[in-house]
């Protein structure tokens, strides 16, 4: 296993990272007993994994209770990393939601209790609070990093303004700033780099991807002939949305040739993409099965030739939007990741900055 560091902090993250939404869930987004949960947790950790992420909201807590319940238990907590996040309802009061300095320090003890840790390696703010000041915010997080509650802290679905707001109001109170930023980014939904990509480069974020198999769509096994009879897709699962379906079909037909001349999984394909791209410190994988999690592990052995890396950024070339361009210019040429044939009339703007 790989590690990388989480953006410009010195913590060390495994390029997988395992995510726990299932546990104590539902049959629409996948419902892992405790049982299984324990046994996935040794797969990744014998993998070498030591990053695991939740969230208070996932299953109203459960899924925070069954990952203390197995870290807590035959010295697993001393391999691992613990990663929650904050932000949405949690119950029927009116401070038991959003990012206030209440429900942020309320609810930070609430998952310590729940994950019976005395402390949260990275906690995320979960999604951006429009009526909280962003200063209430930061603080909060702050005042968790002095009093030791917290290790590091993080965002999760914040856009690129939002981070700016957040790391200037950190930077005027010299308080602890974001390591990383949690955000949707696979060969399907490549609009992170527009924004989300450039300002992690600029400012040291470390990535961490959620559902980068777009809750299985990317696997290879939702085909235009059909798919599976069960999975989240087939339950009415709609994250994350799928808006041309038949370009999702062109990139599936391209992960599912590579996979084929490799002798590997299209879920492993599209993950080793992913891993690849600029940026990104760690996937985070999850599964209904034992014999997903254990496909998916094997992703991060797979190095994806110069070849294939280009047929799938052939077919999965996000719309050009020409701000972006001349925002991210210095940062994407000198990584070497434009091509100029793809820009068209812009070509010539683009080589003059």
């Amino acid at each position: 296993m790989e590690y990388r560091y989480l953006g410009r902090s010195g913590l060390k993250v495994s390029t997988l990272t395992m995510g726990t939404m299932t546990f104590g869930g539902s049959e629409k987004i996948g419902n892992t007993s405790r049982a299984d949960a324990a046994r996935q947790v040794d797969m990744c950790l014998d993998a070498g994994i030591n990053l695991y992420d939740t969230a208070n909201v996932y299953n109203a807590g459960v899924s925070e209770e069954i990952l203390g319940d197995i870290l807590a238990e035959n010295g697993r907590r001393q391999k691992a990393l613990i990663a929650t996040k904050v932000r949405f309802k949690m119950g029927d009061g009116p401070n038991e939601i959003g990012l206030s300095r209440h429900h942020i320090i309320a609810q930070c003890k609430a998952s310590l209790q729940r994950l019976k840790t005395d402390v949260i390696d990275l906690y995320q703010v979960h999604e951006w609070d429009g009526q909280t000041p962003i200063e209430e915010t930061m603080e909060a997080l702050d005042t968790l990093v002095r009093h030791g509650h917290v290790r590091y802290i993080g965002c999760s679905n914040y856009s690129g303004w939002h981070i700016s707001k957040a790391l200037a109001a950190a930077r005027e109170r010299a308080g602890e700033r974001f390591v990383s930023q949690q955000i949707h980014y696979t060969l399907h939904s490549r609009e992170a780099e527009y924004e989300l990509v450039p300002i992690s480069q600029d400012q040291g974020l470390g990535i961490l991807v959620w559902s980068p198999l777009a809750g299985g769509l990317l696997s290879g096994k939702y085909r235009r002939d059909g798919g599976p009879d069960s999975g989240r897709h087939v339950g009415g699962f709609r994250e994350p949305p799928v808006y041309d379906w038949d370009r999702l079909y062109d990139i599936v037909d391209v992960i599912v040739a590579i996979a084929g001349e490799r002798g590997v999984s299209g879920a492993q394909v599209a993950l080793a993409w992913t891993l690849g791209r600029v940026g990104v410190s760690s996937v985070i994988i999850g599964g209904r099965s034992q014999a997903q999690f254990q496909d998916n592990l094997a992703a991060a052995d797979l190095a994806l030739s110069v070849d294939e890396r280009a047929r799938l950024d052939a077919v999965s070339q996000p719309p050009l939007l020409y701000p972006y361009w001349h925002q991210s210019f210095t940062a994407q040429d000198r990584l070497g990741k434009i091509d100029l044939d793809l820009i068209g009339p812009y070509a010539e703007d683009f080589k003059r900055g």
